[in-house]
């Protein structure tokens, strides 16, 4: 692919997934892992995709920082640091249709767990486990927002509250996916990132976090919740699809 349509593409990328993370707390990193998968290879893709939204989640978590959950921050940390543990001794790395399932799965995952499980990230122990499930989601499909989603659902958080625990948690879960793919990608053929590319998506993802403020200010509550749920679940269609797809060509 051309240079300048490769940029321009993950530069509008860039923008228009940031506006709606910066809405919902979640689903524009679903679909930009799904562009970034459709043009990059997998370590150059993960890695890029962790640059930018940790850029777009670490902007968010600072515009909304005094409405951060201190305590669900801290436990999702500890389950971070074991998943991360856990893969730096095993050394996994998916492939490009295995990654586009695993994502397309993850909302349905989250909306077939049994109400008897009763994920709450408030409850004791919770927050751990959310860290280590979604750590490990983002080292394999690069997104974790359906599942992170599942156990915010039930909680008394309001939105304010969700989408900047949700931004602080993320934040971290990228960094560690750039460090990790970072020394896959240090010895993998053709997966370096364009420093260019890297910058331009991160300036934009600024600019699309910050105009999303607005947006959710206007939003109550419950369309909040709805149109998160929708969203993912329509993603996650579309990425089975392009896996199964992949895979058959394979």
């Amino acid at each position: 692919m051309p240079f300048l349509l490769l940029f321009s593409i993950l530069a509008v990328a860039a923008l228009v997934t940031s506006f709606i993370s910066g809405i919902l707390g979640m689903a524009g990193g679903m679909i930009l892992m799904g562009i970034l998968l459709a043009v990059l290879p997998v370590p150059a893709a993960m890695m890029l995709h962790g640059i930018t939204q940790l850029a777009s989640n670490a902007w968010r978590a600072w515009l909304w920082r005094t409405s951060v959950d201190w305590r669900v921050f801290r436990g999702y940390a500890y389950g971070t640091i074991v998943a991360l543990a856990f893969f730096v001794a095993v050394q996994i790395l998916v492939s490009k249709p295995a990654a586009l399932i695993i994502l397309g799965l993850t909302p349905f995952v989250g909306l077939a767990l049994p109400e008897s499980l009763k994920l709450n990230v408030e409850r004791r122990g919770h927050s751990f486990a959310c860290g280590l499930i979604c750590q490990g989601l983002n080292l394999t499909a690069g997104v974790s927002g359906p599942i992170l989603d599942v156990f915010f659902v039930r909680s008394a958080m309001g939105r304010h509250a969700v989408v900047a625990t949700k931004a602080l948690t993320q934040s971290l879960s990228h960094t560690v996916k750039i460090a990790y793919f970072g020394g896959i990608a240090a010895t993998a053929a053709g997966s370096n990132v364009h420093v260019g590319i890297a910058a331009t998506m991160v300036v934009l993802a600024f600019v699309g976090t910050t105009l999303s403020r607005s947006v959710l200010e206007k939003m109550n509550d419950t369309s909040f919740r709805l149109w998160t749920k929708w969203t993912v679940l329509s993603l996650g269609v579309v990425y089975l699809a392009s896996g199964a797809l992949l895979l058959a060509e394979a």
